[in-house]
């Protein structure tokens, strides 16, 4: 997947969510230049598609995978592994999503001190 086909699918998820740039950047907590990815000048980081994916209420895997981003930024292939699940429901995706997320967020914060 090329930057602008991310970038096409970011604006159409936020169209469809009836959601301005502008209000997507507060929600997503990024400044409203750095979503010029949406555009396809810059591809966002794993933390930015998280707070993206967050703001627009969609699985975090999902969007991994529609920004061609296979694996998490620790390496792992998990968040591909759960968005990848045919016998998950969206629900239970999304759950297990979290649940790994904040696993993560917690070594990262415990590894600081």
């Amino acid at each position: 997947m090329t930057d602008r086909d991310f970038s096409s699918f970011v604006r159409d998820v936020r169209k469809r969510a009836h959601v301005a740039t502008r209000e997507l950047s507060d929600s997503a907590g990024v400044s409203n230049p750095y979503l010029q990815g949406e555009r396809g000048v810059r591809r966002p980081s794993g933390a930015v598609l998280r707070q993206l994916a967050l703001a627009l209420r969609m699985a975090t895997p999902i969007m991994y995978l529609r920004a061609g981003m296979g694996h998490s930024e620790n390496g792992s292939a998990m968040p591909l592994a759960i968005a990848t699940d045919r016998e998950l429901t969206a629900k239970q995706k999304q759950t297990l999503a979290e649940m790994y997320e904040a696993f993560c967020s917690e070594n990262e914060r415990t590894a600081g001190r």
